[in-house]
């Protein structure tokens, strides 16, 4: 056991809110859940997202949040103590979301005060398979280990990080199964943090080109600013009774926010990436 490794993850770790999925006849309205109808106020237009072709095409409700339900999970008090987030994203075409042109075909919505909403059905969509059945949702704490390129001047294996972090109670999901608010994203492919300052500036991501055509002296202003994203929501495979719905292969969405908007529920900004095996 590398004991300097486990005490180094300890001091970085974070809290997460891991969410499981169950199947119930009847969820309130407000009660958080994933899929079937958002509550939403009476005035709400459905977001719609338009592709490089000039096809336009509602987005499919992913999930909605209700921040009372998951105050007492949240230690380090990140998220707003009341009102709901709404989740909308493009599970049509699936952006990877490492081209600006992605921006709009992931949405959060936050709805302030429950007491105003009502039940809204989805506009028809293009596929059957872009619609959630809804799935009654239970939160847990747990504890959220970062990835091991997070670990600066450490001097470890895979094998010794990945018995640290089942010592400590945390096993990285590389297969697509865990949902969950806040922590460290299970990543699938690589870090997302300079990933989402770069495209939210007008870069695409994705090979060594795309890097290149990013000047020298801004490429440091976004390595710097990129700590101050961090994950919101990372959504994983869904059960549905025809089978699942899965992102990729086994992989996961996630949603990412900065912490200064976080701090001030200004949900317009986020960034949404998927990544898959």
């Amino acid at each position: 056991m590398n004991h300097e490794l486990q005490q180094q993850l300890l001091k970085i770790a974070r809290n997460e809110i891991r969410i499981s999925y169950s199947a119930e006849e009847a969820i309130a309205l407000c009660s958080s859940k994933i899929g079937g109808n958002p509550a939403v106020p009476v005035d709400f237009i459905w977001p719609m997202y338009t592709d490089e072709d000039g096809t336009s095409r509602p987005l499919s409700f992913m999930a909605q949040i209700n921040l009372k339900e998951t105050a007492k999970y949240d230690k380090e008090g990140l998220l707003p103590k009341k009102g709901i987030l709404s989740f909308f994203y493009d599970l049509y075409a699936m952006p990877w979301g490492f081209d600006p042109k992605d921006k709009g075909a992931a949405r959060i919505y936050y709805f302030s005060d429950e007491t105003e909403l009502i039940s809204m059905d989805a506009p028809e969509q293009p596929e059957e398979e872009t619609e959630i059945p809804a799935l009654a949702v239970a939160f847990e704490e747990h504890i959220s280990l970062p990835y091991p390129e997070n670990l600066y001047d450490a001097d470890f294996d895979w094998d010794e990080y990945e018995e640290c972090c089942e010592d400590l109670g945390y096993e990285s999901d590389e297969m697509g199964d865990v949902t969950k608010l806040l922590g460290f994203p299970d990543v699938i492919q690589s870090p997302m943090e300079t990933e989402c300052e770069a495209v939210t500036r007008g870069y695409r991501q994705g090979c060594p080109e795309d890097d290149a055509r990013i000047p020298d002296a801004e490429k440091a202003d976004i390595k710097a600013k990129a700590s101050q994203w961090i994950l919101l929501f990372q959504m994983g495979t869904i059960p549905t009774d025809e089978g699942e719905i899965m992102f990729g292969d086994c992989g996961h969405l996630y949603f990412w926010i900065k912490k200064i908007d976080l701090q001030h529920c200004c949900f317009d900004r986020v960034w949404c990436i998927l990544q898959c095996g």
